[in-house]
């Protein structure tokens, strides 16, 4: 998840995208999360930047370092994941966009799909330049254990009240402090203020089973932020809890008030806008 601002990391990331050369690419990115520990690059670990950035020095013979839209947590998975670094005119006359594209879907880890490459503006970040995220969260309510979707929801065999839900979900429109939504250890020293611009609570069908689907947009979201979010909806659902209770989680200003951190895996990073538009083409 994105974690909080901090000056001295917006001035290494823009470094590492401005310092090594005159040209800004982006990769439109979706991954199956489960293999790795994470987005970000980490020793001895799997992770999506690091298999990216592997790729990247195989292509251009030098270490290339990444900046993305969204850090996601291990196990989650991303559709519209946007990914920017540098390079020089001369490096990028070497190779094509089109050849670019294919390289890189050949070399990084076969649960990446590289889907676009662009050219953008030299002040452009994937991550500081972004003014929407947008994560769905899919949840299969059927008796029997999901087969098409496993891997990719979380599976509560029991109706779920999505009006009780909806009314719950208003509580955490607009700009508030979302420190009961986040992991504690996360939020030390950091700004907790965040704004969610919507949060959708619909029911879908897919391969034949039926889903709850949860889509959340905002500007920016902390560690765990949005499974929290979606594990205390979850409880208002169930009857656990009436909608109001949001409210209250929301005024402590402590994660043990809110519900439980829903699994990873049934969360993607779904899209992310840039100035309200979309830098690559929407996945169909």
């Amino acid at each position: 998840m994105e974690p909080g601002n901090n000056g001295n990391a917006i001035q290494k990331e823009k470094a590492t995208e401005e310092g090594k050369g005159e040209v800004i690419l982006s990769l439109l990115v979706s991954y199956n999360g489960e293999p790795f520990a994470g987005f970000a690059r980490q020793p001895g670990q799997l992770t999506v930047q690091g298999s990216i950035e592997e790729a990247l020095g195989l292509v251009f013979h030098r270490p290339i370092e990444t900046v993305c839209a969204g850090r996601t947590d291990s196990g989650v998975h991303a559709r519209g994941q946007v990914v920017s670094f540098s390079l020089s005119e001369e490096e990028l006359a070497c190779r094509s966009e089109f050849k670019l594209l294919r390289s890189l879907n050949a070399l990084t880890h076969e649960d990446i799909s590289v889907k676009s490459v662009r050219r953008q503006s030299s002040d452009f970040s994937a991550r500081f330049s972004c003014t929407m995220r947008e994560y769905k969260y899919f949840i299969c309510t059927d008796a029997y254990k999901p087969l098409l979707m496993k891997g990719f929801c979380w599976h509560i065999p029991k109706e779920l009240d999505l009006e009780a839900m909806r009314a719950a979900a208003a509580y955490l429109i607009g700009e508030h402090d979302f420190k009961s939504f986040c992991m504690a250890a996360s939020a030390e020293g950091k700004s907790t203020m965040r704004n969610v611009f919507s949060i959708e609570v619909s029911r879908e069908d897919a391969w034949g089973e039926s889903l709850v689907v949860i889509t959340v947009k905002g500007n920016a979201f902390l560690h765990s932020m949005v499974r929290t979010i979606v594990g205390t909806l979850v409880a208002v659902g169930l009857g656990r809890r009436r909608p109001e209770w949001i409210a209250e989680v929301l005024e402590a200003r402590n994660r043990a008030a809110a519900g439980e951190n829903a699994p990873a895996q049934g969360l993607v990073f779904w899209n992310v806008s840039y100035e309200g538009e979309r830098v690559h083409n929407p996945l169909k």
